[in-house]
């Protein structure tokens, strides 16, 4: 493995950040809106389905 000059590396590294095109503040307050809307929805959803299974189990069983 070649050995890297950390000065070098630390100016390779800063070059490539300010390449990134980073989020707008907005883009970033939609974003999170959406992945917490959607976590939600799909916390519904198994808790939906765990029930449903859930009574399936006791009509079948007499337990659950």
């Amino acid at each position: 493995m070649a050995k890297v000059n950390p000065v070098q590396y630390l100016r390779d590294v800063r070059q490539e950040v300010a390449r990134v095109t980073w989020p707008t503040r907005k883009e970033t307050l939609i974003t999170t809106g959406l992945v917490l809307a959607l976590s939600a929805l799909a916390a519904v959803f198994f808790l939906v389905v765990d029930q449903v299974i859930q009574l399936g189990m006791s009509a079948l069983f007499g337990f659950g």
